[in-house]
């Protein structure tokens, strides 16, 4: 499930709604090492331009 997700988020980074509905949904597919795994990723991917809602979604978990 992990790669699917990362997958998803890529096909929707070009709109910040969408974006930030997508990794919201994925905390409720993925289990909590795969988590760690996409926060990780995630910041290595997106911190340049969805910084904001990156810390907004992770400070949830």
């Amino acid at each position: 499930m992990l790669e699917y997700v990362k997958t998803i988020l890529l096909k929707v980074s070009f709109d910040r709604t969408l974006f930030e509905k997508e990794l919201g949904k994925s905390f409720k597919m993925l289990e909590k090492e795969e988590l760690q795994q996409l926060r990780k990723w995630c910041y290595e991917k997106f911190s340049g331009i969805y910084l904001f809602i990156l810390d907004r979604v992770f400070a949830k978990a």
